[in-house]
């Protein structure tokens, strides 16, 4: 079976697996999930009976069918020859994961997209109150990626050497957001400089948002 990612445009775990499967070079294929269009169609019954979380990605390639984005690319490292996504060396393995953290348990959860619903529905916040909330939590997350990256930066053009790892494909999406929100980046010029080396490569443009079919 054609392995499945089941994928939102805008979602930037989505945008991460996206990144992942494009370097490994696994041909796939994506099966949009939008997040808003008819009440969010993450939330059917049909998604449900498919990924019980209902978060979007999902991955099935016919022997593991799983969620979670860090998951899934470790999946992929481990079940797929080819691009390494985690380096051979143990300690720069540990700084990918590491770096991989910070954007994923730490930056992420407080900006998702159902956190922001909550902020402005049940709580009632207005939006230029919840685009600041936005804004100063990948600001404080950034300030120590890109202290992380200063680490490596004698190694290449990337977070980890002279090739992307797990670490950019997590990195690239939260600067796509951190652009959405029109949070300054000029106090992150290692990080600025990092993004740039990534979306210069095709496995990265590809998997960028405006590029998928259901891009609205």
């Amino acid at each position: 079976m054609t392995p499945r990612l089941y994928s939102y445009w805008r979602s930037s775990a989505a945008y991460r697996v996206r990144i992942a499967l494009n370097l490994k070079g696994i041909p796939h294929e994506i099966l949009p999930v939008s997040l808003v269009a008819d009440g969010g169609q993450h939330r059917h019954e049909g998604y449900r009976k498919i990924n019980p979380q209902a978060f979007v990605p999902f991955f099935d390639d016919g022997m593991v069918a799983i969620g979670q984005s860090q998951a899934i690319m470790e999946y992929l490292e481990e079940a797929y020859e080819g691009f390494r996504l985690l380096p051979e060396d143990i300690a720069d393995r540990a700084f990918v994961r590491a770096f991989s953290n910070l954007v994923c348990c730490d930056i992420h959860p407080l900006n998702n997209l159902r956190v922001m619903q909550y902020l402005g529905g049940s709580l009632g916040i207005d939006e230029r109150s919840r685009d600041e909330w936005y804004r100063h939590w990948i600001a404080e997350g950034f300030v120590a990626a890109e202290a992380l990256a200063r680490q490596r930066e004698d190694r290449g053009d990337y977070l980890c050497g002279g090739v992307p790892s797990m670490a950019d494909a997590c990195l690239v999406p939260q600067m796509y957001n951190a652009r959405r929100f029109e949070l300054p980046l000029d106090a992150f010029p290692r990080l600025l400089a990092v993004d740039a080396a990534c979306r210069a490569l095709g496995a990265f443009q590809r998997a960028a948002p405006d590029a998928q079919a259901d891009a609205v």
